[in-house]
């Protein structure tokens, strides 16, 4: 099945676009590659984010603003893995997306890595971060 290829879809309700900006703020390997907005007709609100694609370090996400509201959110049973080249970047990291959001697991040693710390960020997005 030549062509075939999955990627990560993230679905919020009216903070697709906070989100991006986020993550690509985070990153130097980002970029948008599209949005498409809902206009007046809708069926979302004006403006918010019909669908987007962007890429942080290379990895393509897909989001969306869902206009139905859901009786559930994001997991950490499935998160946004990432192996870092030092140290600053780590903590780094680790700093910004936990920043009104929620650690899972504090930046320490845990014993399979010497820093290693889990975070769900402030859009509910759950976030392993390695010091590779």
């Amino acid at each position: 099945m030549a062509g075939q290829k999955i990627t990560t879809f993230l679905m919020f309700e009216g903070a697709a676009e906070e989100a991006m900006t986020f993550y690509l703020s985070l990153f130097d390997d980002a970029e948008v590659v599209s949005i498409t907005r809902y206009g007046a007709e809708g069926p979302g609100p004006e403006g918010s984010v019909m669908h987007a694609l962007f890429r942080l370090a290379g990895q393509e996400f897909m989001c969306i603003d869902s206009f139905v509201k859901h009786d559930f959110t994001f997991t950490p049973a499935v998160s946004l893995y990432v192996d870092c080249a030092d140290e600053g970047e780590v903590d780094r990291l680790y700093a910004a997306l936990s920043e009104k959001g929620s650690a899972l697991m504090a930046l320490g040693d845990h014993g399979f890595s010497r820093k290693f710390g889990w975070v769900n960020d402030r859009f509910g997005v759950s976030w392993q971060l390695n010091l590779a």
